[in-house]
C-alpha cells in the first residue's frame, strides 16, 4: 500500500472532496445581538437553527474564528450514532433511570438528525446502517458482551449480538470473534452536513461572521480583534479548541483523533470484504478504531494517533504525523487484508473535547446568562443536536417563554467538571495513559486469556474513566 501519494491535511478529505468553502465576512466593528453563539460547529449552528425556529425574530449572531466546520464537524468519522460520553458517571451520580432518560435521548437525537436533513434538503450521504462494534481477541469479546449487556441494562432492547460467522456475514473482518450491533445509527458526510446546515440558518436569518476569532467570553460581551458583540446570551460552542479562549487552558483537553481515506476501492475489493449494510464501524481496542464505508466506496477509518499537543495545542491545518498514517495503514490492512495494494489518497487529524471526568455536559449559568456545551469525547455528531435543543429549552426557560422540559432535566444539564492538572502533568498523563493502552491492546493481540489486560485496567483509573 503506497502512501508517497497521500495529501497530509488540509483540514480533512471531506474537504478535498467538497472544497473550502469561500469565508463569509468577519465581523466589520462591534455590534449587539439577541443572543452570540462562539463557534460555528455542529453545536454553535445546530444551536442557532433552534433557537431561531423556535423564535423567529430573535437577532442571532455566530463568530468563528476560521470558517464553519473548521473544527471537529469538518474532521470527524461520520459517525452519527447514539453514544454519549459520561452516561454511566451519570448513572453513578442521578441514578439509573435519569440515565436511561438520557440514552433514549440520544437514540431519538440520531432520528432527528436524519428528519431535519431531509426536511431541509440537506443531503449528506446518509445511510441509516447501524452501527457495529467488533472484537477479534479473547479480551475484546469478554469486553464487548459486557458491552452489550450494559447498552440493553440502559433500555437498547433492539441491540442484537452476533457470533463470528454472523459479524463475518456482514463485514468480513478478519479474525472477527463476535459482535454487536444497534440500528441507532447511520454513516454520513461530516462536511455536506455543515455546509448544509451553515447555509440553512443564514437563510433562516442567523448572521455569521467568520475569520472572527473570539479571543475572550465574559457576561454580555464576546470580544475580537475586530470589535465586540454584546448579547444577553453568550453560548461556548468551540469543543476542541477551547482551550484556545482566555482562562480556559484546562477547561478541556484538546485530544487528537487522526484519519486516512483510501482509494475508491474496486468491486473485487468488496466482494471479500462485504459491508453492503453500510454499517459504521468500531472495535473493542482500547485504542479504539473507527471506520465507515463512504458513499464513494472508500474506507475511511481514524484512531487516537499522538493523542495530545504540550500545552494544549491544536493544529492549523489538519497535517498528521507519517507514523500516524503508517500505524492506521496497518489497522487498515489488518482488518481487511485485500486492502494492502490500495492507495490512502488523505490523511489528517483534528481535535476533539475532553472533560477530566469524560463527561459531556451542556449548562447556562442563569446569573450571568453564559452558556456552553461540549466535551462529547468523540461522540459528537449526534450529541451536539441534542445538546443544542437543550441550550433552546434553557434560553426559554430562563426568558420566561416556557418552563422546564424533559431536556432540561435531563442528569448532564449543569454538571460541574474539574479542571485539568497543569503543564507537564496532563501531557504526562495522557501520553502514558495511551500508552499502555497500545500496550495492552498489543498484548491481548496475541493473548488466549479472556481478561481484560491489567495496564489497561490502571490506565483507566489514571483517566479517570472508572
Amino acid at each position: 500500500m503506497s502512501t508517497v501519494s497521500t495529501v497530509n491535511g488540509g483540514i480533512s478529505f471531506w474537504y478535498a472532496d467538497q472544497g473550502t468553502p469561500l469565508a463569509r465576512e468577519p465581523l466589520p466593528g462591534d455590534a449587539t445581538a439577541d443572543i452570540c453563539i462562539v463557534g460555528g460547529g455542529y453545536t454553535g449552528l445546530w444551536t442557532a437553527y433552534y433557537l431561531k425556529k423556535a423564535v423567529p425574530f430573535l437577532n442571532i449572531t455566530v463568530l468563528e474564528a476560521k470558517f464553519c466546520g473548521y473544527g471537529a464537524s469538518g474532521r470527524n468519522g461520520g459517525w452519527l450514532y447514539n453514544g454519549i460520553a459520561g452516561r454511566d458517571r451519570y448513572a453513578k451520580l442521578h441514578g439509573h433511570e435519569a440515565a436511561v432518560r438520557l440514552q433514549q435521548a440520544m437514540n431519538e437525537t440520531v432520528d432527528e438528525v436524519v428528519r431535519v436533513a431531509a426536511e431541509e434538503d440537506i443531503d449528506a450521504d446518509i445511510h441509516r446502517g447501524g452501527v457495529l462494534e467488533v472484537a477479534y481477541t479473547p479480551a475484546q469479546l469478554a469486553r464487548l458482551k459486557d458491552f452489550h449487556s450494559v447498552e440493553i441494562a440502559f433500555g437498547e432492547t433492539d441491540r442484537v449480538l452476533r457470533g463470528a460467522r454472523e459479524t463475518c456475514e456482514r463485514v468480513n473482518v478478519t479474525g472477527a470473534v463476535g459482535s454487536s450491533w444497534t440500528p441507532h445509527g447511520a454513516r454520513l458526510h461530516p462536511v455536506k452536513l455543515v455546509k448544509g446546515l451553515a447555509a440553512t440558518v443564514e437563510a433562516l436569518g442567523v448572521t455569521i461572521h467568520e475569520s472572527t476569532p473570539v479571543t475572550e467570553i465574559k457576561p454580555k460581551h464576546a470580544h475580537t480583534p475586530y470589535g465586540t458583540v454584546r448579547a444577553p446570551y453568550i453560548l461556548r460552542c468551540t469543543e476542541g479548541f477551547t482551550a484556545n479562549l482566555k482562562g480556559q487552558r484546562r477547561t478541556w483537553l484538546p485530544m487528537n483523533s487522526s484519519m486516512i481515506a483510501t482509494e475508491p476501492l474496486p468491486r473485487s475489493v468488496w466482494d471479500t470484504i462485504g459491508w453492503d449494510g453500510r454499517e459504521t464501524l468500531g472495535d473493542m481496542a482500547h485504542a479504539y478504531m473507527y471506520a465507515q464505508r463512504t458513499a464513494d466506496d472508500r474506507i475511511a477509518l481514524g484512531g487516537r494517533g499522538v493523542p495530545y499537543r504540550f500545552g494544549s495545542g491544536t493544529d492549523n491545518d489538519g497535517r498528521t504525523q507519517p507514523a500516524t498514517i503508517e500505524a492506521l495503514r496497518d489497522i487498515l490492512v489488518r482488518l481487511f487484508p485485500t486492502t494492502a495494494g490500495a492507495r490512502i489518497d488523505h490523511a489528517w487529524s483534528g481535535v476533539l473535547g475532553v472533560p477530566r471526568d469524560w463527561c459531556a455536559t451542556v449548562t447556562l449559568d442563569r446569573s450571568t446568562g453564559l452558556g456552553w456545551a461540549g466535551g462529547y469525547v468523540g461522540s459528537g455528531v449526534a450529541t451536539t443536536n441534542l445538546a443544542a435543543r437543550t441550550l433552546r429549552d434553557l434560553i426559554q426557560q430562563d426568558s420566561g417563554q416556557s418552563g422546564p422540559t424533559e431536556l432540561t432535566a435531563l442528569p448532564w444539564v449543569g454538571h460541574k467538571v474539574r479542571r485539568w492538572e497543569p503543564e507537564p502533568f496532563r501531557w504526562l498523563g495522557v501520553h502514558g495513559m495511551y500508552a499502555a493502552y497500545r500496550a495492552a491492546d498489543r498484548r491481548e493481540l496475541t493473548s488466549p486469556r479472556p481478561g481484560t489486560d491489567p495496564v489497561a485496567k490502571a490506565a483507566d483509573r489514571l483517566a479517570g474513566r472508572h
